[in-house]
């Protein structure tokens, strides 16, 4: 499944960049990006796990910039 999220509060190119590499890690992700112009993540990832991924993904956004947040 593929979706588009707009994140909220992201202040930093540096952090997205570490946030998308973060997110790439995670098990079940087939691909993330994060867009610092657009300010949105674009998370690819199994069906079956989808909910649990971008909860790890909110997770992982959290501690790299405490007050981003996906925006659902």
């Amino acid at each position: 499944m593929r979706r588009s999220f707009k994140l909220e509060d992201l202040d930093c190119a540096n952090c997205a960049a570490k946030m998308e590499t973060a997110i790439n890690k995670v098990e079940g992700v087939n691909k993330a990006t994060i867009s610092f112009m657009t300010q949105k993540l674009v998370l690819d990832a199994d069906d079956a796990r989808f909910d649990a991924v971008l909860d790890e993904a909110q997770r992982l956004i959290s501690g790299i910039e405490p007050d981003c947040r996906i925006a659902r």
